[in-house]
């Protein structure tokens, strides 16, 4: 294989990836409504520790265990913020829709 080949396979790869870290966003934001339904505070520290761990075990090992923590912390600190953001629009939205 060439290097233009290798590229082309990286470029479908970030594709996969980028859908699966949509996919991934869009989940901690329902998981963000529920937890506003049930007031419970959306940062839990302890399963944002659990989520590091448990990929740090399935690690195959290409990224070292310090890569694949960071990694993994960033997405779950940006599927926070999504989940955070789409909380304050609803609230925002049902807070215009009270107004007189």
């Amino acid at each position: 294989m060439d290097i233009q080949e290798w590229r082309s396979r990286i470029d479908k790869v970030d594709e996969q990836l980028l859908r699966l870290l949509s996919v991934r966003a869009q989940l901690a934001i329902e998981i963000g409504r529920s937890k506003r339904e049930e007031g419970v505070e959306l940062h839990d520290p302890v399963r944002e520790q659990e989520v590091v761990r448990r990929v740090l075990d399935a690690n195959p090992g290409v990224l070292d265990a310090e890569a694949i923590s960071r990694l993994f912390r960033e997405i779950v600190n940006e599927s926070r913020r999504a989940a955070e953001q789409a909380t304050k629009a609803l609230e925002s939205s049902a807070a215009q829709r009270t107004k007189p």
